[in-house]
């Protein structure tokens, strides 16, 4: 149960990912700074990275 809980509120993390993806293309385009670009595209990264692992983990299912 926790790890479909953890996938889950990885999910919501990856939308957010996204979510702040965008934005950071949308400010980048409009003049901003190229860092709101690489900070954009590090949280979707990681977020990413996150819910392949917890996607992974439930799929294998509980070692214990």
């Amino acid at each position: 149960m926790t790890y479909r809980i953890s996938a889950l509120i990885s999910a919501f993390g990856a939308l957010a990912g996204v979510m702040l993806l965008v934005l950071a293309v949308r400010e980048y385009r409009s003049g901003a700074s190229v860092l709101w670009l690489v900070a954009g595209a590090m949280i979707f990264l990681s977020a990413s990275y996150t819910l392949v692992r917890d996607a992974r983990r439930l799929r294998t299912g509980p070692t214990a």
